[in-house]
């Protein structure tokens, strides 16, 4: 029996379709009588080729990406920097100088390449200096931006783009939409962080340019991509000057947050409903809750009663709208009291130190403790419990809740600026979490910072027509005389002490001022009758208080 040679060779083959199939088109073998078998496993063949064909272009294209790669980092702004950072001969001026150059990949590339060409030419006696390398890099940059960039006019604002000029050289309302701030507070600031060499003029951008982007930022809550736009640089240097500014503003905080003197804040002394009562009060501390955002993992510790994502941020103030000390990071799941005991316990965090016989104003939320009154618990606390006639103080702890929400009212307001100057901190920023809390610190430095230069500020003025009528405005039990408070209760920080001192001035008040209250129901009964009115109806009122409530509105008549 014979045996046909070309199927047992398709036979014994080993099935890849490497011998039956070559890519290169040779030793193809063609059978005289072709089968179904035969055809499935040329075909298998030829797929097993393709796939081994796209294999090799995908490991080339690899490889290919891993070299782009490592040349990319080679030249990359990190190592530059890495470099220039271990050069020992820089001065400072040249290397911010280089720092800003390095945004041009060209500069990079000439910089990593004359930096490789010192170290390796040593046999043949050549040295470069070090800083000569940093301004071969400079020049050839500065070449470059000569011929391919226009020069700027005479005319043009030596501040940058055009929308700074617009700004800095237009109306008093520009720039407080688009800066937040007054033009001499602004340029206040610039000339504050230049003296003290917080930052630096690059080639390409001013100090008044750098501080410009992160206001832009903090004040409108912009995204970089818009920023670019506006100010006409790249993302990268946007970013690095939003960076710098904020950590420049930051390390103004030991200026600007303060802690508040020892003597009695001008704002009790100047009131008689507050003074002497209050006369030992420093400020108030509250808590506030500003969206955040943070990692999947850390989104159960960060989400407050409310269910929503927020840091919790202690706040101390002066009845002035001054932020004394601020502390933001803490998760919004933490209570209040817990947050303020931390800080107390902890020397670090450099909480002012409270004077003996001194105390803080804190709502609630926190414990009624030495250096600290809250108001008593289950009676009527805010201020809009007490409108009308006949919502006024009935008893002793009634009037001394009202007088304690009328003082803390001082840092919600200064809360609400804050959040209506920057409306960055009303959203969670998709920023790392530190500098979310730099944010917080940064806004606050601001904050105080406006207030002290500019007391006629748009938003400070604002929310003091929102207040309503000031304190010595406002009607009240004790506006008698000095002399009816207790002498023994003006030293004693016990809430139980203040409350008692404030209702016996109140009953004294009432008692020394029935003779008036007659004597002004009298003349109201001449003067109708005079004009030839009836009283109908013309009641004592129950308290001085009440009375004096029906005299300002009319109520009681």
């Amino acid at each position: 029996m014979s045996v046909d040679p070309t199927f047992l060779d398709d036979d014994l083959s080993s099935g890849s379709g490497e011998d039956l199939n070559m890519l290169d088109g040779h030793n193809k073998r063609q059978s005289t009588t072709p089968s179904s078998g035969r055809r499935k496993r040329s075909r298998k063949a030829t797929g097993d080729a393709i796939v081994d064909a796209m294999l090799e272009i995908a490991a080339a294209s690899k490889m290919r990406a891993t070299e782009i790669m490592k040349n990319e980092d080679r030249f990359s702004i990190s190592k530059c920097i890495k470099v220039l950072d271990e050069m020992q001969v820089v001065d400072q001026r040249l290397y911010f100088f280089a720092l800003d150059l390095f945004e041009n990949p060209n500069a990079r590339e000439i910089f990593i390449a004359l930096r490789n060409l010192s170290t390796g030419m040593e046999d043949f006696e050549l040295e470069l200096d070090e800083m000569e390398l940093v301004a071969a890099a400079a020049g050839y940059h500065y070449y470059n931006s000569l011929t391919k960039q226009p020069r700027r006019s005479h005319n043009e604002s030596p501040c940058g783009t055009r929308f700074m000029a617009e700004v800095l050289n237009g109306d008093d309302d520009g720039c407080r939409e688009m800066f937040r701030m007054d033009k001499h507070v602004f340029h206040k600031l610039c000339g504050t962080l230049r003296q003290k060499g917080m930052l630096r003029d690059t080639p390409g951008v001013m100090i008044e340019e750098q501080l410009g982007i992160f206001l832009n930022i903090v004040g409108h809550n912009e995204r970089n991509r818009v920023i670019q736009e506006r100010f006409e640089h790249s993302g990268e240097t946007i970013s690095r000057h939003f960076n710098n500014v904020l950590k420049a503003v930051k390390s103004l905080s030991r200026e600007f947050l303060q802690p508040p003197p020892i003597s009695t804040p001008p704002e009790i002394l100047r009131s008689n409903r507050f003074h002497p009562y209050f006369k030992d009060c420093l400020g108030v501390i509250d808590g506030m809750h500003l969206p955040a955002h943070v990692p999947a993992k850390d989104q159960s510790r960060f989400r407050n009663k409310k269910g929503v994502l927020s840091q919790n941020v202690l706040a101390a103030c002066t009845f002035d709208l001054q932020f004394i000390f601020i502390y933001p990071g803490w998760e919004g799941s933490a209570a209040d009291s817990r947050v303020l005991r931390a800080v107390l316990d902890d020397p670090d965090q450099n909480f002012p130190q409270i004077p003996q016989g001194k105390y803080y104003i804190v709502d609630n939320s926190y414990s009624n403790t030495e250096g600290f009154i809250a108001p008593f618990e289950g009676i009527r606390y805010h201020i809009h419990d007490y409108r009308g006639a006949n919502l006024l103080p009935r008893n002793a702890k009634e009037l001394f809740n009202h007088r304690h929400s009328s003082l803390r009212n001082a840092i919600q307001t200064s809360f609400e600026v804050l959040r209506r100057r920057f409306p960055i901190l009303k959203v969670a920023p998709q920023y790392a979490f530190h500098i979310q809390r730099d944010i917080v610190i940064a806004a606050c430095v601001l904050h105080n910072l406006i207030r002290r230069e500019e007391r006629n500020d748009w938003l400070f003025a604002a929310a003091a027509a929102a207040d309503g009528p000031s304190s010595e405005d406002l009607p009240d039990l004790d506006d008698g005389p000095e002399m009816l408070a207790s002498p023994r209760c003006c030293h004693t920080r016990s809430a139980s002490a203040i409350c008692a001192a404030l209702w016996n001035a109140a009953h004294a008040t009432y008692f020394e001022e029935e003779n008036t209250v007659a004597d002004k129901l009298a003349d109201v009964r001449s003067e109708a009758s005079a004009q030839g009115c009836r009283v109908v109806s013309l009641a004592l009122a129950p308290s001085v208080l009440d009375f004096k409530e029906a005299d300002r509105t009319g109520t009681a008549l």
